[in-house]
């Protein structure tokens, strides 16, 4: 059956593709060289030049990440396009609404694309003060422009941080909430970008910061720029198909670490990896718990369920299982995804889709699921 009228879809995880001025039209004229910027890139096949990011000395050639709304399967692909393949609605914000309605989508939480999902490329730049720079133009760009082309609650702010400083970062969450942003992005986990982990107290102020401004911490899966491959041969098919992997490993981290004992007010929400995989590793974590925390330097007083059921909230596309299994998690705990423009999206059928999907469930869980949790989550009003 289709959803209620009344049902407004909110996806926790849309993606926008960066517009090629968006830093030439906001770092000072010193850095407009240095900073991000479009240039060509030569294709074979008679094809026209591919447009490609040039940050410092460095290329950045997936310019669409995967933007391949309105394509089909065929047409699928991971290498440098243009702008003028893709639709509109990637980079621009009023068609990005028209494709939203065309969707039955209401509302979308946009991550970064060029930067990638949380802004780690900056952490590659030479100049730390260009790379600050560069995280709050994209910052205000999002608060600004993107998100005040449509009523409130439509394109949800999301914002990054300078993660090579913490007190810049904390400094960052203050300014962003003061103009209305509603999340940050953050790496899963952080180790292998070189940064101290959330055993340490390192990342203490900020996610104090975000206690302060009642921001969820979101979690998009390969942030951590180690994504899952089980061998030099194996297709990229593998890797997809193990991404909520990095979902796991991000969510048992944080349980087992020492944040949620300091923070219990700290909020996380997962982006992309389904919700199939939760009870299984809420049970195997508990279960872990048990029998292992007297010997190690564990909260011996709080089960990880209990913890995950009190910070955590996941969201899927197409996850049929983690709907059948949806009590396990905890229905306050499940919010939906769009995706768009990425391969994964069913737009422009994302409401249909959802529908069938939720077909069996009752409808006050439907509503929970497709708005209400995240109203809640992100501070969204009605």
């Amino acid at each position: 059956m289709p959803l209620q009228p009344y049902m407004k879809l909110l996806s926790t995880d849309d993606h926008l593709i960066e517009p090629p001025t968006l830093w030439t039209d906001r770092l000072p004229a010193k850095y407009r060289e240095l900073g991000p910027r479009i240039v060509e890139q030569q294709r074979g096949g008679g094809q026209a030049p591919a447009e490609v990011w040039r940050y410092e000395d460095r290329i950045y050639p997936y310019i669409g990440l995967n933007a391949v709304a309105g394509k089909s399967f065929d047409e699928f692909g991971m290498e440098p396009t243009r702008y003028d393949e893709m639709i509109p609605g990637c980079y621009d914000p009023k068609a990005r609404l028209r494709d939203m309605d065309l969707d039955g989508v209401w509302g979308a939480l946009c991550f970064p694309s060029f930067p990638r999902f949380a802004g780690t490329v900056f952490l590659e730049g030479q100049d730390k003060e260009l790379a600050l720079l560069c995280v709050q133009a994209w910052n205000d760009y999002v608060l600004d422009e993107w998100c005040p082309a449509g009523p409130e609650g439509r394109l949800i702010p999301l914002s990054m941080l300078p993660l090579w400083d913490v007190e810049a970062s904390v400094r960052e969450i203050h300014r962003v909430a003061a103009k209305g942003s509603k999340a940050v992005t953050f790496p899963e986990y952080t180790t292998p970008l070189g940064l101290p982990s959330a055993y340490t107290d390192h990342w203490d102020p900020v996610f104090s910061a975000l206690e302060e401004t009642d921001m969820p911490l979101c979690l998009h899966f390969g942030t951590s720029s180690n994504p899952p491959k089980t061998s030099p041969e194996a297709p990229f098919a593998v890797t997809i198909s193990l991404f909520a992997c990095n979902s796991m490993f991000a969510t048992a981290d944080l349980i087992f670490s020492p944040v949620f004992h300091r923070h219990p007010k700290l909020k996380v929400g997962l982006s992309e990896g389904g919700i199939g995989w939760m009870p299984y590793l809420i049970e195997r974590m508990d279960n872990t718990w048990e029998r292992h925390r007297f010997y190690q330097n564990l909260n011996q007083d709080v089960r990880p369920s209990e913890l995950f059921m009190k910070h955590f909230h996941g969201c899927f596309i197409d996850d049929r299982f983690g709907v059948e299994v949806r009590h396990h998690v905890g229905v306050d705990r499940i919010t939906w995804e769009c995706d768009y423009p990425h391969s994964d999206s069913y737009w422009p059928k994302s409401r249909a889709y959802a529908a069938e999907t939720l077909a069996d469930v009752p409808d006050d869980e439907v509503h929970k699921i497709v708005e209400l949790n995240t109203r809640r989550l992100y501070n969204i009003p009605a």
